[in-house]
């Protein structure tokens, strides 16, 4: 089951969709582990305080990565690149889209874990 939302960047509602298949994507697509990424950016974004966090140039673009790649599920039609993704917007805040990002994914996680506790609590009986 996917989880789908819209954040408001630049004034634009953009749809950002989280399922399973997403780890898979962007590790096909950027060689990485988005679990692994997505727990760094929690702990550099800190308490979502521009001064105090430890973001560098590299915790950006993984951001702008796992942001790609959830609005690329979302909506098939966007740009095939990062790149030109991100030109189709003025700012694009870290510290006002990582938290709903996280949260989406947070959700649809959630969402996988209590299915598999019915499901085993069902066969069990």
């Amino acid at each position: 089951m996917s989880m789908k939302q819209n954040i408001e960047i630049d004034g634009k509602q953009v749809p950002f969709r989280a399922s399973a298949a997403i780890p898979r994507i962007y590790r096909m697509k950027f060689h990485r582990d988005i679990y692994k990424d997505l727990k760094s950016l929690e702990k550099s974004i800190g308490d979502g305080n521009e001064e105090s966090s430890n973001l560098d140039m590299f915790s950006l673009e993984m951001f702008e990565n796992i942001a790609y790649i959830m609005a690329k599920h979302a909506d098939p039609s966007i740009p095939d690149n990062p790149e030109d993704w991100l030109d189709e917007f003025n700012t694009f805040s870290i510290y006002q889209v990582l938290p709903q990002l996280i949260q989406l994914w947070g959700l649809n996680t959630q969402t996988d874990v209590d299915s598999k506790k019915k499901f085993a609590a069902q066969t069990v009986k």
